[in-house]
């Protein structure tokens, strides 16, 4: 799946070690992986994003592009990695939220964002 992932995030305009660090943060590399909030595969798409991105989420091609399409979304939306994160892990409304000091940044979220981050080698 890493070949994937590389020539997916390659044509979104994305860094492919972005991409393979969101995809471990995520599911470990676990195609079949399940959150308990009901997030699904690689990228742990939920469902409705999964159905709004147009892809099935227990594909893991799919899961990949769909995934890899919501982080460029949120990456253009929010305008830097950590925004882009927050929203990724927590939702864009929480992002919102907390990037107007609305709302607290929740351990796991600050969490994700710094195994992210980490994966990246930063």
């Amino acid at each position: 799946m890493a070949q994937v992932a590389d020539e997916t995030a390659r044509a979104a305009g994305l860094d492919a070690r972005l991409v393979r660090a969101v995809i471990r943060a995520e599911s470990g590399n676990d195609p079949a992986a399940r959150s308990g909030a009901g997030a699904i595969g690689l990228m742990q798409l939920m469902p409705l994003t999964a159905r709004a991105l147009g892809v099935d989420p227990r594909r893991p091609e799919q899961n990949i592009a769909g995934g890899v399409r919501y982080l460029a979304q949120l990456l253009a939306q929010f305008g830097t990695l950590d925004a882009a994160l927050i929203a990724y892990n927590g939702g864009p409304g929480y992002a919102q939220r907390y990037l107007r000091g609305e709302a607290p940044l929740y351990g796991e979220t600050r969490a994700y964002v710094a195994r992210v981050r980490r994966l990246l080698g930063e």
